[in-house]
């Protein structure tokens, strides 16, 4: 995992806050000055907040957790959904599901009839049903692909939330803290990092500074599940030699062959001489 350099940081605009009025004061440890009535984040705190949220990250890769990534707003969207698709995380694009983590059994059970509708859609009986039927079933498919279509995979709750703008995002985060689930997310100088398990501060706005820490952490997560698949290998062929060594050491059985019994000779009585 590269680390995160400060000219980078500098270049992709982390550093810019908010104006010094929408400030909240909570985020005053992470602020370096203020220039022109602007806020300027600290970037040598920005990295070891990043690096402490990156192993983390990481660790819950290597264990096989899910962390779902949320991203709603315009500048954010495509950055997030790119990726968190390469290193196969499931991710939040569009409006946020309310209830998908408090009420996940409802959010299954949507997800379950896109599933359906794509069985009818496949289906050889379904160009035989009237076209305004069948608009309907594709206006309904392209409605929860939309809602639902990145965590059509996600079968139980994630291990883990990303937020990107905990302000816009406040639901999410606040159902996550409602469930215990761990929160990393870039925290802006209008926000309340106490919110967050794991925070970062940097810019929220730009695109730019999104995915300059986003890549960071997207190769701690990459680490993370390279050093699971190298760990899996490694016990299956501990497995197998402690296997071989088993079966190495295990006595030969052999088989006598079995004496034929004898029998002892009896010993003939005399019968007693009649007086």
């Amino acid at each position: 995992m590269t680390e995160l350099k400060f000219e980078e940081l500098l270049d992709a605009g982390c550093h810019f806050g908010h104006l010094k009025r929408k400030w909240n004061p909570k985020m005053a440890p992470y602020i370096f000055k203020e220039h022109n009535g602007i806020h300027v984040i600290d970037l040598q705190k920005t990295i070891a907040k990043a690096n402490e949220a990156a192993n983390a990250l990481r660790q819950m890769a290597k264990s096989g957790k899910t962390v779902l990534f949320v991203a709603t707003k315009k500048q954010a969207k495509e950055v997030v959904g790119e990726i968190a698709q390469s290193v196969n995380m499931p991710f939040v694009t569009e409006r946020w599901p309310g209830g998908m983590l408090t009420n996940f059994a409802t959010i299954r059970k949507a997800v379950k009839k896109m599933n359906s509708l794509d069985q009818l859609m496949h289906d050889k009986d379904f160009n035989n049903i009237s076209k305004r039927e069948r608009l309907q079933v594709q206006r309904e498919r392209a409605k929860l692909d939309k809602n639902l279509g990145s965590i059509a995979s996600l079968n139980r709750l994630p291990s883990a939330l990303f937020v990107i703008d905990i302000n816009k995002e406040h639901i999410a985060v606040a159902e996550a803290r409602r469930l215990n689930i761990p929160t990393f997310a870039l925290v802006d100088t209008n926000t309340n990092p106490d919110l967050i398990d794991f925070p970062i501060p940097a810019n929220d706005d730009a695109s730019k500074s999104i995915a300059a820490i986003l890549k960071h952490m997207a190769e701690a997560i990459q680490e993370g599940q390279n050093e699971r698949v190298l760990d899996k290998d490694a016990q299956a062929e501990e497995n197998g030699e402690e296997a071989k060594a088993e079966a190495a050491a295990e006595p030969v059985k052999r088989t006598r062959p079995r004496k034929a019994k004898t029998e002892a000779p009896k010993a003939e009585t005399e019968a007693p001489a009649a007086e």
